[in-house]
Protein backbone atom coordinates (compact mmCIF):
# COMPACT_ATOMS: atom_id res chain seq x y z
CA UNK A 1 0.00 0.00 0.00
CA UNK A 2 1.33 3.34 -0.24
CA UNK A 3 2.86 5.20 2.51
CA UNK A 4 -0.61 7.66 2.44
CA UNK A 5 -3.98 6.09 1.88
CA UNK A 6 -6.02 5.57 -1.60
CA UNK A 7 -9.08 7.54 -1.29
CA UNK A 8 -8.39 10.49 0.85
CA UNK A 9 -11.08 12.38 1.39
CA UNK A 10 -11.94 14.38 -1.96
CA UNK A 11 -12.22 11.25 -4.10
CA UNK A 12 -13.86 9.29 -0.91
CA UNK A 13 -16.21 11.78 -1.10
CA UNK A 14 -16.50 11.71 -5.16
CA UNK A 15 -16.53 7.69 -4.89
CA UNK A 16 -19.45 7.59 -2.69
CA UNK A 17 -21.59 10.06 -4.35
CA UNK A 18 -20.87 9.03 -8.26
CA UNK A 19 -20.01 5.09 -7.99
CA UNK A 20 -22.60 3.04 -5.55
CA UNK A 21 -24.17 1.72 -9.19
CA UNK A 22 -21.55 -1.33 -8.41
CA UNK A 23 -22.51 -1.94 -4.95
CA UNK A 24 -26.45 -1.72 -5.92
CA UNK A 25 -26.01 -3.90 -8.87
CA UNK A 26 -23.84 -6.83 -6.84
CA UNK A 27 -25.97 -6.63 -3.97
CA UNK A 28 -29.11 -8.63 -4.88
CA UNK A 29 -26.25 -12.06 -6.01
CA UNK A 30 -24.09 -11.16 -2.64
CA UNK A 31 -27.46 -11.58 -0.55
CA UNK A 32 -28.56 -14.57 -2.06
CA UNK A 33 -25.11 -16.46 -1.38
CA UNK A 34 -24.78 -14.74 2.15
CA UNK A 35 -28.81 -15.95 3.18
CA UNK A 36 -27.88 -19.23 4.95
CA UNK A 37 -25.53 -16.76 7.18
CA UNK A 38 -28.20 -14.43 7.63
CA UNK A 39 -30.69 -17.09 9.05
CA UNK A 40 -27.81 -18.60 11.61
CA UNK A 41 -27.24 -14.69 12.62
CA UNK A 42 -23.95 -15.03 11.70
CA UNK A 43 -20.98 -12.67 11.58
CA UNK A 44 -20.51 -10.81 8.17
CA UNK A 45 -16.88 -9.39 7.97
CA UNK A 46 -16.88 -6.97 4.73
CA UNK A 47 -13.35 -6.58 3.26
CA UNK A 48 -12.72 -2.93 1.75
CA UNK A 49 -16.20 -1.61 2.91
CA UNK A 50 -15.54 1.78 1.36
CA UNK A 51 -17.97 4.35 2.48
CA UNK A 52 -20.61 1.57 3.28
CA UNK A 53 -22.29 1.42 -0.34
CA UNK A 54 -22.60 -2.86 0.59
CA UNK A 55 -22.75 -2.22 4.13
CA UNK A 56 -25.68 -0.72 4.02
CA UNK A 57 -27.39 -3.71 1.89
CA UNK A 58 -26.30 -5.99 4.42
CA UNK A 59 -27.28 -4.15 7.46
CA UNK A 60 -30.50 -3.27 5.62
CA UNK A 61 -30.78 -7.28 4.86
CA UNK A 62 -30.38 -8.09 8.56
CA UNK A 63 -26.77 -9.17 8.50
CA UNK A 64 -24.42 -8.73 11.70
CA UNK A 65 -21.87 -6.91 10.21
CA UNK A 66 -18.00 -6.08 10.37
CA UNK A 67 -16.67 -3.50 7.91
CA UNK A 68 -13.26 -2.90 6.89
CA UNK A 69 -10.94 -0.17 5.12
CA UNK A 70 -7.60 0.66 4.44
CA UNK A 71 -9.17 4.70 3.67
CA UNK A 72 -9.43 6.22 7.21
CA UNK A 73 -11.66 8.80 4.79
CA UNK A 74 -13.76 5.63 3.66
CA UNK A 75 -14.20 4.52 7.49
CA UNK A 76 -15.30 7.88 8.12
CA UNK A 77 -18.23 7.95 5.67
CA UNK A 78 -19.48 4.27 6.29
CA UNK A 79 -19.58 5.35 9.81
CA UNK A 80 -22.53 7.96 8.70
CA UNK A 81 -24.07 6.23 5.68
CA UNK A 82 -23.94 2.35 7.41
CA UNK A 83 -25.15 2.73 10.51
CA UNK A 84 -26.01 -0.47 12.28
CA UNK A 85 -22.72 -2.29 11.92
CA UNK A 86 -21.54 -4.00 14.47
CA UNK A 87 -17.84 -2.57 14.51
CA UNK A 88 -16.24 -0.20 11.83
CA UNK A 89 -12.50 -0.31 11.57
CA UNK A 90 -9.28 0.50 9.35
CA UNK A 91 -7.77 -2.54 8.04
CA UNK A 92 -5.00 -3.03 5.89
CA UNK A 93 -4.08 -6.10 4.29
CA UNK A 94 -1.76 -7.80 4.18
CA UNK A 95 -0.49 -7.65 7.64
CA UNK A 96 -3.32 -6.25 9.60
CA UNK A 97 -4.60 -9.71 11.49
CA UNK A 98 -8.33 -10.44 10.01
CA UNK A 99 -10.89 -11.17 12.78
CA UNK A 100 -13.01 -14.39 12.94
CA UNK A 101 -15.90 -14.67 10.59
CA UNK A 102 -19.05 -16.78 9.38
CA UNK A 103 -18.69 -14.99 6.14
CA UNK A 104 -16.01 -12.96 4.01
CA UNK A 105 -17.51 -10.40 1.61
CA UNK A 106 -15.05 -7.94 -0.37
CA UNK A 107 -16.40 -6.22 -3.92
CA UNK A 108 -15.10 -2.91 -5.73
CA UNK A 109 -11.70 -4.72 -6.09
CA UNK A 110 -10.07 -4.02 -2.91
CA UNK A 111 -7.68 -6.99 -3.33
CA UNK A 112 -6.22 -5.68 -6.84
CA UNK A 113 -5.14 -2.26 -4.73
CA UNK A 114 -2.58 -4.58 -3.15
CA UNK A 115 1.37 -3.80 -3.93
CA UNK A 116 1.89 -7.43 -5.51
CA UNK A 117 0.62 -10.72 -6.68
CA UNK A 118 2.35 -12.44 -3.55
CA UNK A 119 0.42 -9.71 -1.48
CA UNK A 120 -2.99 -10.68 -2.87
CA UNK A 121 -1.98 -14.40 -2.46
CA UNK A 122 -0.80 -13.88 1.25
CA UNK A 123 -4.57 -12.00 1.80
CA UNK A 124 -6.44 -14.68 0.43
CA UNK A 125 -4.67 -17.31 2.48
CA UNK A 126 -5.51 -15.13 5.75
CA UNK A 127 -9.38 -14.70 4.76
CA UNK A 128 -9.58 -17.96 4.07
CA UNK A 129 -7.67 -18.87 7.39
CA UNK A 130 -10.14 -16.32 9.43
CA UNK A 131 -13.62 -18.26 8.07
CA UNK A 132 -15.18 -20.22 10.30
CA UNK A 133 -16.22 -23.85 9.68
CA UNK A 134 -18.83 -23.83 6.96
CA UNK A 135 -18.32 -20.23 5.95
CA UNK A 136 -18.58 -18.52 2.98
CA UNK A 137 -15.91 -16.24 0.85
CA UNK A 138 -17.66 -13.66 -1.49
CA UNK A 139 -15.21 -11.20 -3.78
CA UNK A 140 -14.31 -9.53 -7.23
CA UNK A 141 -11.26 -9.35 -8.51
CA UNK A 142 -9.28 -7.91 -11.54
CA UNK A 143 -8.51 -10.83 -14.37
CA UNK A 144 -5.41 -9.91 -16.54
CA UNK A 145 -7.84 -9.39 -19.35
CA UNK A 146 -9.12 -6.41 -17.36
CA UNK A 147 -5.52 -4.72 -18.05
CA UNK A 148 -5.95 -5.79 -21.68
CA UNK A 149 -9.53 -4.69 -22.59
CA UNK A 150 -8.59 -1.21 -21.72
CA UNK A 151 -5.29 -0.55 -23.52
CA UNK A 152 -5.22 2.53 -25.09
CA UNK A 153 -8.72 3.96 -23.20
CA UNK A 154 -9.54 7.52 -23.78
CA UNK A 155 -9.79 9.74 -20.38
CA UNK A 156 -13.09 9.39 -19.20
CA UNK A 157 -14.76 12.41 -16.95
CA UNK A 158 -17.88 12.16 -14.46
CA UNK A 159 -18.97 15.72 -12.63
CA UNK A 160 -22.19 16.46 -10.77
CA UNK A 161 -22.72 20.02 -9.20
CA UNK A 162 -19.86 19.92 -7.30
CA UNK A 163 -17.37 18.46 -8.37
CA UNK A 164 -15.12 16.99 -11.42
CA UNK A 165 -13.21 13.89 -11.69
CA UNK A 166 -10.63 13.25 -14.77
CA UNK A 167 -9.26 9.61 -14.91
CA UNK A 168 -6.38 8.78 -17.17
CA UNK A 169 -5.65 5.03 -17.30
CA UNK A 170 -2.70 3.32 -18.58
CA UNK A 171 -1.73 -0.47 -18.41
CA UNK A 172 2.53 0.05 -18.44
CA UNK A 173 2.61 -4.26 -17.53
CA UNK A 174 0.07 -6.67 -18.63
CA UNK A 175 -0.23 -7.45 -15.02
CA UNK A 176 -0.45 -3.71 -13.56
CA UNK A 177 -3.72 -1.22 -14.32
CA UNK A 178 -2.89 2.28 -13.41
CA UNK A 179 -5.62 5.19 -12.97
CA UNK A 180 -4.24 8.68 -12.58
CA UNK A 181 -7.21 11.08 -11.53
CA UNK A 182 -7.28 14.81 -10.86
CA UNK A 183 -10.51 16.00 -8.67
CA UNK A 184 -11.82 19.21 -8.53
CA UNK A 185 -14.41 20.12 -5.62
CA UNK A 186 -16.23 23.07 -4.91
CA UNK A 187 -15.13 24.42 -1.57
CA UNK A 188 -18.15 24.90 0.42
CA UNK A 189 -19.75 28.56 0.75
CA UNK A 190 -17.75 29.54 -2.02
CA UNK A 191 -17.43 29.67 -5.71
CA UNK A 192 -13.74 28.47 -5.36
CA UNK A 193 -12.47 25.48 -6.37
CA UNK A 194 -9.67 22.98 -5.11
CA UNK A 195 -8.03 20.69 -7.12
CA UNK A 196 -6.81 16.99 -5.85
CA UNK A 197 -4.69 14.23 -7.66
CA UNK A 198 -4.55 10.32 -6.78
CA UNK A 199 -2.59 7.88 -8.62
CA UNK A 200 -3.84 4.03 -8.52
CA UNK A 201 -2.27 0.89 -9.18
CA UNK A 202 -4.16 -2.44 -9.57
CA UNK A 203 -2.10 -5.52 -9.85
CA UNK A 204 -3.92 -7.96 -12.25
CA UNK A 205 -3.78 -11.95 -11.85
CA UNK A 206 -4.61 -15.34 -13.52
CA UNK A 207 -7.97 -15.59 -11.91
CA UNK A 208 -8.13 -19.22 -12.45
CA UNK A 209 -5.44 -19.85 -10.03
CA UNK A 210 -7.33 -18.88 -7.29
CA UNK A 211 -9.44 -21.62 -6.94
CA UNK A 212 -6.42 -23.98 -6.44
CA UNK A 213 -4.50 -21.58 -3.82
CA UNK A 214 -8.04 -21.39 -1.62
CA UNK A 215 -7.99 -25.53 -1.67
CA UNK A 216 -4.81 -25.62 -0.14
CA UNK A 217 -6.34 -23.06 2.39
CA UNK A 218 -9.38 -25.76 3.19
CA UNK A 219 -11.80 -23.55 0.83
CA UNK A 220 -13.67 -25.27 -1.97
CA UNK A 221 -14.29 -21.76 -4.91
CA UNK A 222 -15.24 -21.36 -7.93
CA UNK A 223 -14.67 -18.60 -10.72
CA UNK A 224 -17.64 -17.10 -11.69
CA UNK A 225 -19.03 -14.34 -14.02
CA UNK A 226 -21.01 -12.64 -11.38
CA UNK A 227 -22.54 -12.69 -8.41
CA UNK A 228 -26.10 -13.76 -9.31
CA UNK A 229 -27.79 -12.26 -12.25
CA UNK A 230 -25.72 -8.70 -12.89
CA UNK A 231 -23.24 -8.21 -15.24
CA UNK A 232 -20.05 -7.52 -13.99
CA UNK A 233 -17.42 -4.91 -16.34
CA UNK A 234 -15.30 -7.14 -18.38
CA UNK A 235 -12.17 -8.43 -16.49
CA UNK A 236 -13.57 -8.61 -13.51
CA UNK A 237 -14.79 -11.64 -11.98
CA UNK A 238 -16.49 -12.83 -8.79
CA UNK A 239 -14.91 -15.95 -6.10
CA UNK A 240 -17.51 -17.56 -4.42
CA UNK A 241 -16.26 -20.49 -2.08
CA UNK A 242 -16.94 -22.32 1.21
CA UNK A 243 -14.72 -23.08 4.14
CA UNK A 244 -14.72 -26.76 4.69
CA UNK A 245 -16.30 -28.12 7.81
Amino acid sequence: MPDVPYYRPDLARIHHEGFGFHADRVAPGVLAILEPIRARRGTVLEIGCGSGLLTRHLVDAGHRVIATDASPAMIELAAAYATGTESLRVLALPDDPVPGADAIVSVGHPLSYLDSEADIHRSIGALAAALRPGGVLVFDICDLRWGAVRVDRPPQVWSEDDWLLVTRTSVPTPDLFRRDMTMFLRNEGTDTWRRTEEVHDNVLVDTATIPPLLDRHGVDAEVRAAFGDEELPDGLVAIVGNRRA
